[in-house]
């Protein structure tokens, strides 16, 4: 028996955060849409975001929040599709919020209340949206077909919104890529961004039993620094700070971590009566968590406590010099860095230089944003674009 024939007059793959705002723009505009999902629900990673709170967007969304081979890039997008715009909808939908830190904006609720209004606005815009359709194929001459074992989608316009490599354990796949390679677009190499780091054998060894224990930190590679807090893991390090970092961390190259910036902890060691162990113990104390202020200065502690030597003890505190062995991978990655090469795309529009009618929206492009909403800040603002567009 021949597949089932769909025919629209767009096709998008994904039904994630990029995918489901795109289609409810597109079907505002009288398109007829179709969205294919490969899993057995819609916005598996919205839903896990912010811990199940989902961190929608943030109200400070600038371009430099955001890395990418060219860093104009986003600019067009972002501009034209604001977090003004999205908090707009949600209010639209009545759904309460609220801001964290650093102009964080997350659901009081549950993350479902961004899947349900997503769902909403494709229904009120006629998009489909159909799930477990695993694409074995996607061909164009003059328009796309998508085939899957028991349907063939046809359509003049296909959108990719299929996500990165990141979390496979909620279904991560390359699709996106392979597809841009199949039509002949270049790809910017891809990594694990906003990721935690894992420390070499060493200093695993030293620091494994503080895992829980957090200090705020400035964290910096060369071209680049965050002022956060950063956590000890059984591993290695993570929070904020860590997870900022590793989206410019290059392997195999330093960190440079200041634990206790803007403050001076050796004035108080020479201040005290007798310079020792319990001077600097008593000083640390009051920089660092106890255990780590303890660990530390086991580390750290000078031979002799002569000015020279507090001036190294007070060096090494602001700037403790660590090689990570690696990341923790795609598995604790929440996002992925590099993708689709921006100068195959359109930044007005998302669509694809080389293939008319073929778009790459959200992750898949090589555009991250950092920690605290950004990367949903740009998958609306590159759906939206694209949305408009078609």
């Amino acid at each position: 028996m021949a597949p089932l024939t769909h025919k629209f007059d767009a096709i998008i793959l994904g039904a994630g955060a990029a995918g489901l705002l795109c289609a409810a723009e597109a079907g505002k505009r009288g398109r007829r849409v179709a969205v294919l999902e490969r899993a057995d629900r819609i916005g598996k990673k919205i839903l896990i975001s912010g811990g199940g709170r989902c961190n929608f967007t943030n109200i400070h969304c600038r371009p430099e929040n955001f890395l990418s081979a060219n860093e104009h890039f986003a600019k067009s997008a972002l501009a034209r599709y604001t977090s003004s715009d999205f908090i707009g909808l949600v209010e639209k939908h009545r759904i309460p919020f609220h801001e964290k830190t650093l102009g964080q904006l997350f659901c009081d609720r549950s993350a479902q209340d961004i899947t349900n209004m997503l769902e909403a606005e494709c229904r009120e815009a006629g998009a489909q949206i159909f799930l477990n359709i695993k694409t074995q194929e996607v061909q164009h001459t003059t328009e796309f077909v998508i085939r899957s074992e028991s349907a063939e989608f046809r359509a003049p316009v296909l959108v990719v919104a299929t996500g990165g490599l990141s979390i496979p354990k909620i279904g991560a796949t390359a699709q996106g890529y392979d597809l841009a390679r199949q039509f002949g677009l270049n790809i910017v190499k891809t990594r694990p961004a906003l990721v935690p780091l894992v420390l070499p054998a060493k200093e695993q060894a030293t620091y494994r039993d503080l895992a829980g224990v957090s200090a705020g930190v400035v964290v910096s590679t060369d071209h680049q620094s965050f002022r956060e807090q950063m956590l000890f893991t059984h591993r290695g390090l993570s929070g904020p700070a860590i997870l900022q970092i590793s989206s410019y961390w290059e392997k195999g190259k330093p960190l440079r971590i200041d634990l206790a910036p803007g403050r001076q902890v050796v004035s108080s060691i020479r201040a005290a009566k007798t310079r020792n162990l319990a001077a600097a113990r008593a000083a640390f104390l009051g920089v660092l968590p106890k255990r780590f202020a303890e660990r530390w200065l086991e580390e750290h502690a000078p031979q002799t406590w002569a000015n020279q030597d507090l001036e190294l003890l007070e060096r090494d505190l602001h700037e403790w010099i660590l090689v990570p062995a690696d990341t923790e991978g795609y598995e604790k990655a929440e996002v992925t860095a590099g993708g689709i090469d921006t100068d195959e795309l359109s930044s007005k529009t998302m669509e694809s230089r080389k293939v008319r009618g073929l778009f790459f929206i959200g992750e898949v492009v090589d555009v991250t944003g950092h920690l605290g909403g950004f990367n949903f800040q740009w998958a609306w603002a590159s759906a939206a674009a694209a949305g408009r567009a078609l």
